[in-house]
């Protein structure tokens, strides 16, 4: 990362704007309201955030130039067939989602059925193809090492645009540093990483993006962003 860019204090440090560029504000609480969703996007805007990622329900939304869409599928628990998840992600393109964030069968790569969540993923893939962006949540917490290298390799063998850690749903827990980094040392420059789940304060969110993420999953954004005024007022 350049020294002179306007998104960075110093060469290794992301500054608040810079951390926002990566975040898909995200709000899939299954009592939201069309009103929250309104809300989000609106703060989105405000906080000047990547993405919103909603559920798909919530489609089509209204969102100013620039704001992409991230819808859910398959979530949370992945353990819908290969045609729902597909026939789910087509439709949520259809309704103007720009990225789809899809769960893999979490089971599958535990018993080692690499092969199953390849074809998985790819079914998605063929039902949304590019330019829509996909990613692949695997629930990293879940999983071994050997099992998340397993995961990632076949995420990137079916085509998929980034690996994702987490729902945030599950009772395994979320991100870790670890994780992050084992899934892009896994993927390398083929695919993205995102890390999702418990990123709530912006040394999380930095430590993430230092350990290989480039997307960040965020529903309390603007409480992490909001550490930047201590960090000013420290002079950092």
């Amino acid at each position: 990362m350049s020294t002179d860019s306007p998104d960075t204090t110093d060469s290794t440090v992301p500054t608040p704007a810079a951390v926002a560029r990566a975040i898909d504000h995200t709000l899939l609480k299954p009592e939201a309201t069309r009103a929250d969703v309104a809300a989000l996007v609106a703060e989105a805007a405000e906080l000047g955030t990547y993405s919103v990622c909603v559920s798909p329900s919530m489609l089509p939304l209204d969102v100013p130039e620039g704001l992409k869409v991230a819808v859910v599928c398959g979530f949370p628990s992945g353990k819908h067939t290969s045609a729902v998840k597909a026939a789910e992600a087509a439709e949520s393109v259809r309704l103007g989602a720009d990225e789809i964030d899809m769960v893999i069968d979490v089971g599958a790569a535990r018993e080692g059925r690499y092969d199953d969540v390849q074809a998985d993923v790819a079914a998605v893939r063929a039902a949304a193809p590019a330019p829509t962006v996909l990613k692949v949540i695997i629930e990293s917490a879940a999983l071994d090492d050997e099992q998340v290298v397993g995961v990632c390799r076949a995420s990137a063998a079916a085509g998929a645009d980034f690996v994702k850690t987490s729902t945030g749903f599950h009772p395994a827990g979320g991100a870790t540093e670890h994780a992050v980094r084992l899934m892009k040392q896994t993927v390398g420059d083929a695919l993205e990483v995102k890390a999702s789940g418990g990123v709530r304060t912006l040394a999380q969110a930095r430590a993430m993006m230092a350990a290989g993420a480039t997307r960040l999953g965020v529903s309390g954004s603007r409480a992490l962003l909001a550490d930047a005024a201590g960090e000013a007022a420290s002079g950092y």
